[in-house]
Formats: C-alpha cells, sequence, structure tokens
C-alpha cells in the first residue's frame, strides 16, 4: 500500500511517500480503508520533534532518539471504511463509514490502518462517521473537534460567560468558537485578518485582528481565555482575565513557568492538559454535526503525494480551519 514515510526529523522534506506491507487487523482491531486525513500543526511539531529539551528528550527516548524507529508512518486524523475486521469485533462490520483518531500510534497518512475497536494506551479511537459529512468533512473533527471539548468541559464553561479563543483560526478553534457558543458562551475570536469572515461565519461574537489589535488592552474582561497556540503573555492578559477567572492552554510548553506563576500568585485557574478523547467524545459530536449544530472550515485538499507541500502550508501560519488529504484507491472514491 501506500503511505507517508517519515524516516528522520527534520523539515517536511523528509517525509517521503513510499510502498509498505498492508495491515492486517489483530483479533479486537479493524482495517480502515481511508479516504481522507489530515495535517495539523501538531503534525508538523512531531515531524520535526521542535520542542524544548525538557520534552523533545523523552519523546526521543519513546518514539526514536536519532529518527523514528515504530511509528513511521505520520497523521492521527482519519474518515474512511472498514475493510476487515477481527474474529472478536462486535460493533464494527465490514462496509461502516468510520472517523477517528490515531493518537499517539500515529499512522493515518495511508491508504490502510489497523485500528482496535475500543480506545487504547495510545488514545486511538473510532465512531460511526456523521452521516451529513463528506469523508474529507468527517477526518477533520477527531483532533480539532475532541481537543476543544476537552478544554471547554475542564473549564466548566457556562451559559452566559464571556471567553475569548486566541488562535481561534485553527483546527482546533474553529470547533471550539462553535462549542463554546452550544454551551452558551458570548465568544471573541482572535485571530489574523484573513480568517475573521469565517469566524464571523462559525458564530463568533466579537472577532479581533491580532495584527491590528491587542486585545490585552482592550476594556472587555473575560471569564475564560483559551490560548491555542500559547503565545499569551500571562502579565498582560491578566488585565483583562477575571480574578477568579480561567486560562485554557491547548499548547502549554512554551508557558509552563508562568503559568505556575499564575496559579500560585493568583485565584485564577489555569488548565493545560494533554487531550485524550474516547468513542463517546466521537459520538456527541457527531451528534452535534448531524444535527447541524457543528461544521468544520476545510480551506484546501491535497493528494497523498503532495504531504511535503501541505506540511510547508501548514507551516506558514496562514491555515483556515483544516487541511485534508485525500487518499486514492484507483478512483473508487
Amino acid at each position: 500500500m501506500k503511505a507517508i514515510l517519515w524516516t528522520k526529523y527534520g523539515p517536511p522534506n523528509v517525509l517521503q511517500l513510499g510502498d509498505v506491507e498492508k495491515p492486517t487487523p489483530k483479533d479486537n482491531e479493524v482495517l480502515i480503508k481511508i479516504i481522507a486525513t489530515t495535517v495539523t500543526a501538531g503534525d508538523c511539531e512531531m515531524r520535526s520533534l521542535d520542542f524544548p529539551i525538557f520534552l523533545s528528550l523523552p519523546m526521543r527516548l519513546w518514539i526514536g532518539f536519532k529518527k523514528p524507529k515504530e511509528n513511521t508512518i505520520p497523521g492521527t486524523e482519519l474518515a474512511g471504511v472498514i475493510d476487515a475486521i477481527g474474529k472478536d469485533v462486535k460493533n464494527f462490520k465490514i462496509g461502516d463509514p468510520v472517523f477517528g483518531a490515531a493518537g499517539m500510534a500515529f499512522g493515518t497518512n495511508a491508504e490502510y490502518i489497523c485500528m482496535p475497536e475500543e480506545r487504547n494506551e495510545f488514545g486511538s479511537v473510532i465512531a460511526i462517521k456523521p452521516k451529513n459529512m463528506s469523508y474529507e468533512e468527517a477526518a477533520t473533527v477527531p483532533f480539532g473537534g475532541r481537543d476543544a471539548l476537552h478544554f471547554l468541559r475542564l473549564a466548566n464553561l457556562q451559559g452566559g460567560e464571556k471567553m475569548l479563543i486566541n488562535g481561534a483560526g485553527g483546527s482546533i478553534g474553529v470547533f471550539a468558537v462553535q462549542l463554546a457558543k452550544y454551551f452558551g458562551a458570548e465568544v471573541t475570536a482572535v485571530d489574523s485578518s484573513e480568517k475573521l469572515e469565517i469566524l464571523r461565519e462559525i458564530g463568533a461574537d466579537h472577532v479581533i485582528d491580532y495584527t491590528q489589535e491587542d486585545f490585552t488592552k482592550g476594556a472587555q474582561v473575560y471569564d475564560i481565555i483559551f490560548d491555542i497556540i500559547g503565545k499569551i503573555s500571562f502579565s498582560k492578559s491578566n488585565k483583562v482575565l477575571k480574578k477568579d477567572g480561567t486560562y485554557l492552554l491547548a499548547n502549554p510548553i512554551s508557558q509552563i513557568i508562568s503559568a505556575q506563576w499564575v496559579k500560585l500568585t493568583s485565584k485564577r485557574k489555569v488548565i493545560m492538559q494533554t487531550a485524550s478523547g474516547t468513542a463517546e467524545d466521537l459520538v456527541f459530536l457527531r451528534e452535534l454535526v448531524e444535527a447541524e449544530k457543528l461544521k468544520t472550515v476545510i480551506d484546501r485538499s491535497y493528494p497523498l503525494e503532495e504531504i511535503v507541500k501541505t506540511h510547508e502550508y501548514v507551516e506558514t501560519g496562514r491555515k483556515k480551519g483544516n487541511l485534508v488529504i485525500k487518499v486514492e484507491h484507483n478512483n473508487e472514491f
């Protein structure tokens, strides 16, 4: 089968299209014929392993010190069709349309993948695809939708609360805006000018172009600030967060020390956890999609062989919502 091969850490061109053996499902696994997958900012960070030493060292010890050892096919999101099942699988059958996330097992940038029926230690999880989404649309939900849902639940978001989302125009942000509105918040979305129209379309009450306006100097005070890209200055944003407000950090690597200081010196909550979704989360998101309460935003689609170009575009920071990779199977889909 065709797959993207991740043979070393570095820039996008370390990824190559190659041939690998088609996997065979174990007794508790399903074989999924992948129709669509994605590339996110997180995929780019993993590819380059561009993390501070305190984080990159344990990651290298786990994945491979000089190069990836076992999980050598990148990608975390997918949508496709179940092609074969193990003898112990009970909840899925051949032909079922599914969507899901491979988690830290990776492997979705390929024609096929084996995944367990139930969530495993890598965070792999699948569910039946939303009926009113294409495979390309459904492939964008498991990562961004799951992470957004995870953090909003941790914040115990209440109706009527004011929430600011920094980096609202990316994979997580477009779902965070919609979910926050669904839970009843008044949402201010912050991103670059070319993304503001989309943010308005998906329900943001207010939008801020960070290149033109510094929200930390504004008069509005928020109950919750969700920093998806990890670039908020606590010393400045404290002025616009309530004294008992909540910071949500989806990318806390650069903020760990200052976040601990905020927790020690104020009543503000700082939440910085790694999201780990469940099948129930995917079902919840599917139900919202089918009720037309949640939709995706797709910037561009690329074929699998243009993986390098896809990663390069994600790293420009201009991506609006999601980037999809269509996986061709002799023009079957």
